[in-house]
């Protein structure tokens, strides 16, 4: 078993001067408290989900997404148009992909991007236009390539020598079924760390995506050798979870000195920046502002393209978590609770629940941080210093590291982590055979069921040696 993270990991979080209420930053904007102190999501009590869907549940507030995604495409448009180009927004699908949250976004203007043949299917049964999808990954089998080519997938972004050469042999096939040219996009490593998790950090150059940026020359060269690729431009992505500008500013200002450098071997039409915005997940966290972030992201493009010579060119974004984050709630029940005396003198709460790391491994994964209210009511306790802890046998199974519940926290009382959204539908797992929880969509006072949740019937549907094998089984087969 992993070990604990240390007591004071996260000792900087004040205490709150009431732990019912609900920051704004971090809760869906129609979030709030009913005349019983209940927890509301979406106009839906939070004890009317639990008791309609059960718990752990993962809930997204469609209204919120739709929101985020107009916002962001509304500000790289707006942000663009002042420098003389255009910009398109992709979102993210590996922050949560489900064919609703695809119906959603699409219908709010996005593109999807995709990174393996299951999200792009997900992605198609959900109506996504094949020409308004991207498609990465930096192992994308022959198989993926294919059916990316058969729909018409817009854009496919390689990110190895070995990937051009499996498009320009599918591209070449006399029995090809694409017409034109496929558009490919080339990952570059611009060597800038983004300040957050280092398995987070995907541009510096000791890692598994991308050229750097000394190779990717020669990888457009090649792109612009085969008939059947178009060089549709640069794509670059520095991490996740970030705050502020700079790492983007330092981005751009070394892929626009490549830019300018391969506009003299042909066109460079387009420029993708990745995404990576932060969101806040607890009220310490101030992320920047979607508009302002597009400001200053594209505003710095365009300096360093003026300061070499060189036009605007067109922008693409690939906002994921920023999208859908804050839209995500978990419910959970409180199943036991367990004061803890630690050897600094301070006292602490275990709150257990009915989920954990299968439900929400970014905590183990990377030392996220959440916040947790009840959800069920309000209390007038005392705030008391406590971790939320899931069901597994892991020492590490820690759901909110650090956080001040009402010290009357009890057994099944429901408990609310807001800001999962991405990366925990995504990430989740059958760990110790916990069934994977539904997602319920919520939106102007009704909840439906938007993805089934497991049961253990299912875990065992998948294990051969608990189906009843077939009468003549014994008989057949060479080791029978």
């Amino acid at each position: 078993m992993s070990a604990a993270p240390s007591p004071g990991s996260s000792a900087a979080r004040d205490v709150p001067v009431d732990p019912n209420a609900l920051a704004a930053a971090v809760w869906p904007a129609g979030a709030h408290r009913d005349g019983a102190g209940e927890l509301v999501l979406g106009g839906v009590a939070a004890t009317e989900l639990a008791a309609r869907f059960g718990t752990p549940l993962y809930v997204m507030d469609e209204s919120e997404v739709r929101e985020h995604a107009r916002r962001a495409r509304a500000a790289f448009e707006t942000a663009a148009a002042a420098h003389g180009t255009a910009a398109r927004v992709y979102y993210a699908g590996k922050a949560f992909l489900s064919t609703e949250i695809v119906r959603w976004v699409t219908a709010e203007g996005l593109g999807v991007d995709v990174a393996s043949g299951g999200e792009l299917a997900i992605a198609i049964a959900g109506g996504a236009d094949a020409a308004a999808l991207g498609f990465h990954g930096n192992n994308k089998s022959v198989a993926e390539l294919e059916r990316a080519l058969d729909l018409g997938v817009g854009s496919i972004v390689v990110d190895s020598h070995i990937e051009i050469e499996r498009l320009a042999a599918l591209t070449a096939r006399a029995d090809a079924g694409h017409t034109g040219p496929q558009t490919v996009f080339v990952r570059v490593n611009s060597g800038v760390h983004a300040e957050t998790h280092s398995f987070l950090a995907t541009a510096h150059e000791d890692q598994k995506f991308g050229f750097a940026l000394h190779d990717a020359p020669a990888a457009v060269a090649r792109i612009r050798e085969i008939p059947g690729l178009r060089f549709g431009g640069l794509h670059s992505h520095i991490g996740s979870q970030i705050f502020g500008v700079a790492g983007f500013r330092e981005a751009a200002a070394r892929l626009i000195d490549l830019h300018a450098a391969l506009l003299e071997g042909g066109e460079v039409p387009a420029l993708n920046l990745g995404g990576g915005f932060g969101i806040a997940y607890t009220e310490a966290d101030e992320p920047t502002d979607i508009a302002d972030l597009a400001a200053a992201i594209v505003g710095a493009v365009a300096e360093e393209c003026a300061a070499r010579g060189v036009p605007v060119p067109r922008l693409a974004f690939e906002p994921g978590r920023s999208i859908v984050g804050q839209a995500g709630v978990t419910l959970y029940e409180v199943g036991t609770v367990k004061p803890v005396h630690l050897e600094s003198g301070v006292d602490r709460l275990y709150v257990s629940v009915d989920g954990g790391m299968s439900d929400n491994a970014r905590t183990a994964l990377y030392g996220a941080q959440y916040s947790a209210r009840l959800a069920s009511r309000t209390s007038t306790a005392v705030a008391a210093l406590s971790r939320v802890v899931g069901k597994h046998c892991e020492a590490g199974d820690i759901v909110v590291d650090l956080e001040y519940l009402p010290r009357d926290v009890a057994p099944g009382d429901l408990l609310a982590v807001p800001a999962t959204g991405a990366y925990c539908y995504s990430l989740a797992s059958n760990y110790n055979a916990v069934p994977r929880p539904p997602v319920v969509a919520v939106r102007d006072g009704e909840a439906r069921l938007i993805v089934r949740g497991e049961n253990v019937d299912d875990l065992l549907a998948r294990d051969v040696g608990a189906a009843p094998r077939p009468a003549d089984a014994s008989t057949k087969g060479p080791h029978a």
